[in-house]
């Protein structure tokens, strides 16, 4: 039989299930795929395009289930679940209430060729075993299952600010970097500004009480538009790695430089993560390496656990988004920085504004100053603090 007068469901499957089904045959030991369904903001049809594939790959004989849809009661979405199996969530007391999460142990039991998980950057339920959904879809791939699973642009950390000031509403669920780069694919599901403002008038995200105050707040068109760039120059990203990637393994000249590499200097205050974030944009859209430093001053000691916590955490957030993380000993902040600069051949120094409290206010406004004289060649880049609310 030649292809043309095959059935559509006679289709051969693609290279991907052919895959899976290698992996299946060959037991546990591999890790599963990841395909992520990236989306600008609620509404655009990722859940509704990883049902369909989910559907799709049923029909071509992939042993596939539903690890968690959410589904906000949306008739579509609903339908597009079609007869794949569900895999009962489980129920977890918290006070007075049972919340529902996926039953990350049920589906390894059961261990489909194939799971779908919605909302991956979704905080579970205390007393669950993991703090965050990515992790429970880490521990699926780990077990050898291929997961397709959906997230919307501004719960990727590095831009999540970002996201919050375009939009005004806080990111409280947040997902690392290091998981959205880790991915075997991601796929942006694009709509317009204009036509997702439409499906929400019609009803199709929101009740209507609902959707008209979210057209006038969050899916203002402008918002819309900017959320929308991020998510295409974020996928863009991830093409160009691929590609450099490709060419790496096949000896392929690259004929572009190579990027500079961007140097962050960490303190101990929460405006260092504001800080961390845009040098890490800046080495992002530079191709370059990313360098955060902490230079211990001799008082730290001292300091206080809630600083050392902060600090901690700052540290962590610069690891997340895949800087190589330096902590220097000195008593001079501007000398120990510069000493790293050239050491590491940096191009750029991203810094917060000095205050008067602070490992980077120690000079009392004279870093920049210092670090501008003492490396003319390098770019010093001051970020200002987030407003006060």
């Amino acid at each position: 039989m030649d292809d043309e007068s095959r059935g559509p469901d006679e289709e051969r499957p693609t290279a991907e299930e052919m895959l899976e089904r290698v992996r299946q045959q060959a037991g546990m030991g591999a890790r599963g795929l990841h395909r992520i369904y990236l989306g600008m903001a609620p509404g655009v049809g990722k859940t509704y395009r990883m049902l369909e594939e989910g559907n799709r790959r049923k029909a071509r004989g992939t042993d596939v289930v539903i690890g968690y849809v959410e589904t906000y009661n949306r008739p579509r979405t609903i339908e597009a679940i079609g007869n794949l199996e569900i895999i009962p969530r489980k129920k977890i007391p918290y006070k007075s209430l049972t919340l529902e999460e996926m039953d990350t142990d049920a589906v390894i039991r059961r261990h489909p060729q194939v799971a779908l998980v919605d909302e991956i950057a979704h905080t579970n339920a205390p007393g669950s075993q993991h703090e965050k959904r990515w992790q429970d879809v880490n521990e699926l791939l780990e077990h050898g299952i291929t997961v397709i699973s959906t997230l919307n642009i501004q719960h990727i950390e590095s831009l999540a600010d970002i996201a919050e000031s375009i939009t005004g509403v806080p990111v409280r669920e947040r997902i690392p970097d290091r998981v959205v780069d880790e991915a075997d694919e991601l796929e942006l599901v694009d709509m317009t500004p204009h036509a997702l403002r439409q499906r929400m008038k019609h009803g199709n995200i929101y009740p209507p009480d609902r959707a008209e105050q979210a057209l006038r707040q969050y899916f203002r068109e402008g918002n819309l538009s900017a959320l929308r760039e991020l998510a295409l120059r974020r996928v863009s990203a991830t093409v160009e790695e691929d590609l450099e990637d490709y060419m790496h393994r096949h000896k392929i000249e690259q004929v572009w430089p190579a990027g500079d590499r961007v140097l962050v200097g960490v303190d101990e205050h929460a405006n260092s993560q504001r800080v961390i974030r845009r040098a890490w944009r800046l080495a992002n859209r530079l191709q370059a390496d990313f360098i955060a430093v902490w230079v211990e001053m001799p008082h730290w000691a001292g300091a206080s656990p809630e600083a050392k916590r902060q600090l901690e955490e700052n540290l962590r957030l610069a690891e997340d988004l895949g800087a190589k993380v330096l902590r220097v000993e000195g008593d001079d902040i501007a000398k120990e920085l510069v000493r790293v600069a050239r050491e590491q051949n940096a191009a750029s120094i991203v810094i917060g504004r000095p205050g008067r409290h602070g490992l980077l206010g120690y000079f009392r406004g004279s870093l920049p100053r210092r670090l501008v004289a003492a490396v003319p060649e390098v770019d010093v880049i001051v970020v200002g603090r987030a407003e006060a609310t």
